[in-house]
This record gives structure tokens, sequence and C-alpha cells, in this order.
């Protein structure tokens, strides 16, 4: 019997794929992809074997929905006329009323924003869950997206925000990887070396935040000497307005997020 459908088997709906499979969250005979795209199906079918693939939605317990927010209204009414009880969107912007209204009353919704290092198994996503579903459906909508992985709760009008931050956030670090490898370039780096010492220099950095117990402002003082060269390097920055820059991204992102979910 499958347990679970994903609606959409893009690259989000992939890396969930993947991740479940990896957590043994089920048997991949209890999994079933929804993909309209023929050649999209055939790849998925070669990679993850047992799984069911089929453009057609079935019957089954819950579903993910995995589509262009364009298409969540469709993909989720016609989950549940084929049975579904849970629904858990990743869309952006497609908020809970919309999802209700597709869903029809008593279905329980679970609303999610994920972001790409989910691919990696490294994600992180926020969750908000609709008036009808429960503390049991809130933990299953948790379980699947741990798979790919960590999960944070919060109220529905901040999930806009998290899109802003951690949704688009990615974007934000990758343009930082471009410009920084570009300036090793520009100093005098062979690429692939400037490349390969901005990438680990990310990576470090990153896991410097996680597994100390100093902040970020802490971290970045401890690496500043007065009068050294790093100080020099943030006072270019700061004349900059990187800082600002990154606020109004986020900002900018946010907003563009409410604006998705009022059309």
């Amino acid at each position: 019997m499958v347990e679970l459908q994903l609606i959409g088997g893009g690259r989000m709906g992939e890396a969930l794929l993947a991740g479940l499979l990896a957590a043994e969250w089920a048997p991949a005979g209890q999994i079933r992809v929804v993909e309209r795209l023929s050649s999209r199906r055939r790849e998925l079918a070669t990679r993850f074997p047992g799984v069911d693939v089929g453009p057609d939605v079935g019957a089954a317990p819950g579903a993910v929905i995995a589509v262009k927010p364009a298409d969540v209204p469709e993909a989720v009414s016609g989950a549940c006329r084929a049975g579904v009880e849970r629904i858990l969107s990743i869309a952006a912007g497609v908020t809970l009323g919309r999802l209700q209204s597709a869903a029809g009353a008593g279905v329980a919704i679970v609303r999610a924003m994920p972001n790409t290092p989910a691919l990696i198994g490294a994600g992180v996503a926020a969750v908000a869950a609709g008036s009808a579903a429960t503390e049991a459906d809130l933990e299953w909508a948790e379980g699947i997206l741990r798979s790919v992985g960590e999960v944070v709760a919060v109220p529905e009008h901040l999930l806009d925000a998290v899109t802003g931050l951690s949704g688009s956030g990615p974007a934000y670090v990758f343009l930082v990887a471009e410009a920084l490898a570009e300036a090793g370039v520009l100093a005098g780096l062979p690429r692939d070396i400037s490349e390969k010492l901005t990438h680990q220099t990310l990576l470090g950095s990153a896991r410097l935040l996680m597994e100390t117990d100093q902040g970020a402002e802490e971290l970045r003082q401890a690496v500043t000497s007065p009068a050294g060269t790093t100080a020099a390097g943030l006072r270019v920055l700061e004349q900059a307005g990187i800082r600002a820059a990154f606020i109004d991204a986020v900002i900018a992102a946010r907003d563009r997020s409410s604006e998705l979910g009022d059309s």
C-alpha cells in the first residue's frame, strides 16, 4: 500500500524522495511520485528502483505538494478527491487558507518552506499547521522534512520572513562565493585554487557557527586584529553598505513572498 505520494518530481520532490528512502521513512514500494513529464518519470524510475512513478494521483493517506505555486490548487484538490487525508505543501507563497480551500474542510494541511540544501540532506525548513491539523499531523510533516535537514515550527505569518531568509538565502551565499572566487582571481590566484579556497572557507566558517558556542559577531571579532588585514577588508565592506544590502535583500524577498500569497 502506498503511504505517501510526492506530487511533483522536480528538484525538491527528488530531494525529499532521496531523503525519505535514505532515512528508511518507508520502503520504496510505499512511496509514489506523481510527475507529468514522461522524460522526468523515466529519470526518477531509473534512479529510484521500486518507487512507483506515474502521471496520475492515486489513493494514499498523505501527500506532499511539490509543484509550482500556480499548479498547487489543482494538485491539492486532485489529491483530496483521490482520498488523501493529509497534505504537506512546500510551495512558496501559497497560504494555508488557499490550501484548505482547495482541499476542503477536514483535510489536515501543513505548509512548509524548505531550502535547496535539502538536495544534500543539509536543508532547513519551517512549518506551520492549518486549522484542521493536529499535533500528530504536524509531527508527520516534520518527520518528512527532517529526512533532508532541520525543521522549525513557526506561525504562518512568519513564513514569508522564512522565505526571505533561509528560502532565498542560499542564493545570497552563492553570490558571495562567486564574488570571493572572482576576487581571488583578480588578486592573482588561479581560478581552481581560488574556488577551492572560497568553498572551504565558507564551509569551515559555517561549521564554526554551528559547532562552537560563539556567535557570528564574536567569531568575526576573533578574526579581526586591530589595524590588520581583516580589519582593512571589513572596513571596505561596511563602507559599501554590505550589511544593509543583505538586510534589504531579505526584506525584499519576504515582501515578494507575501505578494505571491495574495495573488
